[in-house]
């Protein structure tokens, strides 16, 4: 085992998994937000709105195609960086990433090519139809890749089998139903919804600052703005049910995020400022609301939210057990059929994961010493200042963007598309929903450190045997890759907008006049 090799491997896999992520949050929003622009044009039959809907059609297509190209690679790094990782849990975490990819990918890719192509081909429903499928394969992927990721944050349904050696499914319902997945999910799409509503506002108000496809620009604006409003309240409120889903399966994380050292008394208080300090285990200069965290996280009064010292000495214990539990899994390599090992292995096997925690400083993990048994039980508390630093940034920018899009909303009802300051905020906010998307997935990836799987299996035991020199090299070569795809996609996007709608009759349309046989009319309002 080699820890840079280790580090490297971390750091490659969130260098991808983040560019990555790039592309997932506008993929899911700005899919659903055609379904809403092509039932506008099938109900009014309005050309404008299949005008608009071919248009913001046609962004999503590019993004859509560098997406797919990004999360191929994630794909095969788990076998290329990560062997252990997928040979010891590779039977319950492959299966979701099967079904996505069977299920999801392959309807969303099957009918994303109708929706393209297949404008003058199918009716106007029937290409409804096409543009449904194509944002529900979008967000079923999304399920099923969340309910992969939902298990290595809380692995239900699933136990270590001692005669295989590995971890095996043995309730699929519960992985399926696994309640951190599902918070995980609705959370993440919602956030995703949004994304995609301030990227259709943001450039709505390009052009409307500049006086281009103004009709365009209004209509996409103010359906960007109603579905940005309902999207960004349901990230909060879904944000808060993700809150609730750590008081009982992520404790840990959930003390970090709040810089808890010590468990107070119920129902605790939310920090809303604080100075955390690892080396004296203590947050100074502490501002908090009294009650909020412990209403927030337990739904009630009374429920009580464990600090990280407590949490310590509790990780202590289950080292201790996880011990017994190693001491008995190698009796049992040794004699299959000692009944003694057996019941102890039972008795002990929720903690066997604790155990190898110790690996990092002993290689029998027998033969830990106390200090190594307290220094393994530190070393389940993440980066309690990242942690806590990330979450306030993410939720401060979610609360945002509830003011932002209700003011966006009230221009819109009032039709006052020319209120300039508020137009050049909207293009200003353009990357902001991305940077609080990169900053929830780092939160929620590095919160659950030092697990690949929460309690299960350390994230330093599930490397590949690689060099640093190998690992290094796959960094530079996915880092130019990666690079170049930047590149084309923001040339692909700034030439795409620049442009407008592909047609003439389309860019007439957009601009707010439409050709007939006597020349030329201005679009009526709506």
């Amino acid at each position: 085992m080699d820890l840079a090799v280790v580090e490297l491997s971390r750091l490659q896999f969130a260098l991808t998994a983040m560019y990555h992520f790039l592309f997932v949050p506008l993929t899911l929003g700005l899919s659903f937000m055609l379904v809403i622009m092509e039932s506008i044009y099938v109900i009014t039959e309005r050309e404008i709105w299949r005008t608009i809907t071919r248009f913001w059609a046609r962004l999503f297509g590019i993004n859509f195609v560098l997406g797919v190209a990004t999360g191929l690679t994630m794909e095969f790094e788990f076998g290329m960086n990560w062997s252990y990782y997928s040979h010891y849990v590779g039977d319950i975490f492959g299966a979701p990433l099967a079904i996505e990819g069977l299920m999801a990918f392959f309807l969303e890719a099957t009918f994303v090519g109708l929706m393209f192509f297949g404008w003058d081909k199918l009716s106007k429903q029937l290409h409804l139809l096409v543009t449904f499928l194509v944002a529900l394969g979008s967000n079923l992927s999304a399920l099923w890749i969340l309910i992969a990721n939902g298990w290595m944050q809380n692995p239900v349904g699933s136990r270590f089998n001692p005669d295989t050696m590995r971890m095996e499914v043995v309730d699929f319902y519960s992985v399926l139903f696994n309640p951190v997945a599902q918070a995980k999910f609705v959370h993440t799409v919602s956030a995703g919804y949004v994304t995609a509503s301030v990227f259709v506002l943001g450039i709505s108000a390009w052009y409307l600052l500049r006086g281009r496809y103004t009709a365009l620009a209004k209509r996409s604006l103010t359906v960007a703005a109603a579905f940005g409003l309902a999207s960004s309240l349901s990230v909060v409120v879904l944000g808060d049910e993700s809150g609730y889903a750590l008081t009982d399966h992520q404790k840990m994380k959930l003390a970090a995020i709040e810089a808890m050292w010590h468990t107070e008394k119920a129902p605790a208080g939310l920090t809303l400022f604080g100075l955390p300090s690892v080396k004296d285990r203590e947050t100074r200069y502490e501002i908090k609301i009294p009650y909020v965290l412990g209403l927030i996280s337990t739904r009630s009064l009374t429920g009580q939210v464990q600090g990280i010292n407590e949490l310590v000495l509790h990780a202590q214990e289950r080292i201790e057990s996880g011990k017994l539990a190693y001491g008995a899994l190698e009796d049992l390599k040794a004699d299959r059929t000692n009944a003694a090992a057996r019941a102890t292995f039972e008795a002990n096997r929720s903690n066997l994961g604790y155990a190898m925690l110790l690996k990092r400083y002993v290689a029998d993990p027998r033969n830990a010493t106390a200090d190594q048994v307290m220094q393994a039980a530190w070393d389940t508390v993440p980066n309690v200042p990242v942690t806590f630093w990330l979450f306030r940034l993410m939720a401060g920018l979610g609360f945002f963007f509830i003011g932002f899009f209700a003011l966006a909303f009230y221009y819109a009802t009032v039709r006052r598309f020319d209120v300039k300051w508020f137009l050049r905020a909207a293009v200003i906010v353009i990357p902001l929903p991305w940077l609080a998307a990169e900053m929830g997935w780092v939160l929620a990836e590095y919160g659950r450190q030092p697990w690949a799987i929460e309690g299960v299996l350390p994230t330093f035991l599930g490397a590949s045997s690689l060099t640093v020199a190998q690992v290094w090299t796959t960094i530079a070569a996915f880092t130019l890759l990666y690079s170049a795809l930047a590149f084309i996609e923001v040339r692909l996007m700034l030439a795409a907008i620049r442009k407008g709608p592909e047609s003439k009759r389309g860019r007439d349309l957009a601009s707010g006049i439409e050709p007939t046989d006597a020349g030329y009319a201005p679009l009526p309002a709506e």
